[in-house]
C-alpha cells in the first residue's frame, strides 16, 4: 500500500486531518484499531470553540452541526447564593456551540466513507517505522488478519495517549510534563430537558458540579468525586440528590430524568514535547491531555490538525519545510496556553478540602463575577483564542 500521509487513529483529529488534506489534493489512509461502532459511540467532549465550528464548516462538515448544535452565548458561574452570567459576545465577540464529540466523529466518518480517503477499522499491531528517513512506513495487521505495510511520505500520530506514535517520538528523546489531580468527574447523560439556558459551573463546599446539555431533551451533568470512587456505589438517586445539593439556588431546580450513561473520569494534565520526530507528527491526545473543566481537549486537537494540514500541504506540494519545522513549537504554544486555562478553571472550582483554599477560590470567583477585565479574560480563553495567538 502507498499513500502520501499515513494517519494512525480515527478520532476527530485523524479524521479531520484526512479531510483537510483531501480538500488540498493530498492523499491519506486512516488506520483505526477499533470498530466503527465503537469509534462513533465514545462519549467525550461537547463544547466547540468558534474556530472549531468555523473549521468544520469550511471543510463541508457543518450541515448537521448547524441544524442540531446549540449555540451558547455564555456560561453561569455559581457559588452558594449567587449565580452570575458571563455574556461572551459582549465580552469578546465570540460564542461556543454544544455539539457532542460523538456527533462530530459521526459526521467525519460519514464524509470519509462517502468517497473520501481510505479508512480501515479494526487493524492491529500498528507500528510506525523509518520515521527518521524521507520514506517512513506503518506496519499493521488488517481486519482479516493479514500483515500489511503502508508506505508513505509522512506519518501523523493521532492515536491518543496509549498509541504507538507518542512512544516512537519519545524514544528519540523528549520531555513529559504531567499533573494528576486529586479528584475525578462522575458524569451522566440523562433523558431530561435541561433546566438552564447556559452551562452552570457551580462551586460548593461539598465539591464542584457542572450542568451541561447535549440537546433540548438530553442533559449532561457532572459531579466532583474522589478518584477512588466506584461507579457502582452511585445510584441514580444518589447522583441526583448530590446535584440538587451542589446546584441549589432559590427558585430553581435540576430537572431529573432516566440516566442513560454514567462513568467516572480521572482528571490530569499531560504534555509531551516535541510533537515531531523526523517525518512523524503528533496531534491531539497523543501529545497532550487537559482536564475537561476548560472544554479544551477536542478544540486543541482541531487546532493541532489545522496547523499540521497547512504544514503538510506546504511540504508535499511546495517542497518547503518551514511550516513542518515550526509545527511543534507553534502547536505547543497554544497547548500550554490552554493547559494553563484548564488548570486555572479546575483549581478555581474544585474543592480540595482545605478551608484556606476555599476562601481563595471564592475570592477568585467574586473577582470574575465583578470585574469586566477578569470576566473578559475567562471569556476569551473559553471561546478559543485565534490560531497563532
Amino acid at each position: 500500500m502507498r499513500t502520501q500521509v499515513g494517519i494512525i487513529g480515527a478520532g476527530p483529529a485523524g479524521l479531520l486531518l484526512s479531510r483537510l488534506l483531501a480538500l488540498q489534493g493530498i492523499d491519506s489512509v486512516v488506520l483505526e484499531n477499533r470498530s466503527r461502532d465503537y469509534v462513533e459511540a465514545r462519549v467525550r467532549a461537547g463544547i466547540l470553540e468558534q474556530h472549531t465550528v468555523d473549521t468544520l464548516t469550511a471543510a463541508g462538515l457543518g450541515d448537521r452541526l448547524h441544524r442540531q448544535g446549540l449555540e451558547h452565548s455564555g456560561i453561569h458561574l455559581q457559588y452558594p447564593g449567587t449565580r452570575h452570567t458571563l455574556d461572551f459576545p459582549s465580552l469578546c465577540g465570540r460564542s461556543v456551540w454544544v455539539y457532542g464529540q460523538t456527533e462530530v466523529v459521526k459526521d467525519l466518518v460519514a464524509a470519509q466513507l462517502d468517497g473520501g480517503p481510505p479508512l480501515l477499522f479494526e487493524v492491529s499491531d500498528v507500528q510506525p517505522e523509518g520515521v527518521d528517513t524521507d520514506s517512513p512506513r506503518i506496519r499493521f495487521t488488517d481486519a482479516a488478519g493479514a500483515p500489511q505495510v503502508l508506505e508513505c511520505d509522512v506519518v501523523a500520530g493521532t492515536d491518543g495517549f496509549h498509541g504507538p506514535s507518542r512512544a516512537t517520538v519519545q524514544e528519540a528523546g523528549g520531555r513529559v510534563w504531567e499533573r494528576t489531580y486529586p479528584y475525578a468527574w462522575l458524569g451522566i447523560l440523562a433523558d431530561a430537558t435541561p433546566a438552564t439556558d447556559e452551562l452552570v459551573y457551580a462551586w460548593h463546599p461539598e465539591g464542584f458540579a457542572l450542568y451541561s446539555m447535549r440537546s433540548p431533551s438530553v442533559s449532561r451533568l457532572y459531579l466532583q468525586v474522589d478518584p477512588s470512587e466506584r461507579i457502582e456505589d452511585w445510584s441514580d438517586e444518589r447522583i441526583w440528590d448530590a446535584l440538587d445539593t451542589r446546584m441549589a439556588l432559590e427558585g430553581w431546580s435540576v430537572n431529573r430524568g432516566p440516566v442513560t450513561e454514567k462513568s467516572i473520569l480521572p482528571m490530569r494534565s499531560f504534555v509531551s514535547a516535541p510533537m515531531r520526530r523526523g517525518r512523524l507528527f503528533l496531534a491531539g491526545d497523543a501529545a497532550h491531555i487537559v482536564p475537561p473543566t476548560g472544554a479544551k481537549g477536542l478544540n486543541l486537537a482541531v487546532a493541532d490538525v489545522t496547523l499540521l494540514a497547512q504544514a503538510l500541504v506546504r511540504l508535499l506540494q511546495d517542497k518547503e519545510t518551514d511550516l513542518v519545522d515550526s509545527y511543534s513549537d507553534r502547536a505547543l504554544a497554544r497547548v500550554w496556553r490552554c493547559t494553563h486555562f484548564s488548570w486555572w478553571m479546575t483549581s478555581m472550582l474544585h474543592r480540595s478540602g482545605d478551608d484556606f483554599d476555599a476562601q481563595l477560590q471564592l475570592a477568585q470567583l467574586r473577582r470574575v463575577c465583578s470585574s469586566e477585565t477578569a470576566a473578559r479574560e475567562l471569556a476569551e480563553n473559553y471561546t478559543g483564542l485565534p490560531l497563532g495567538s
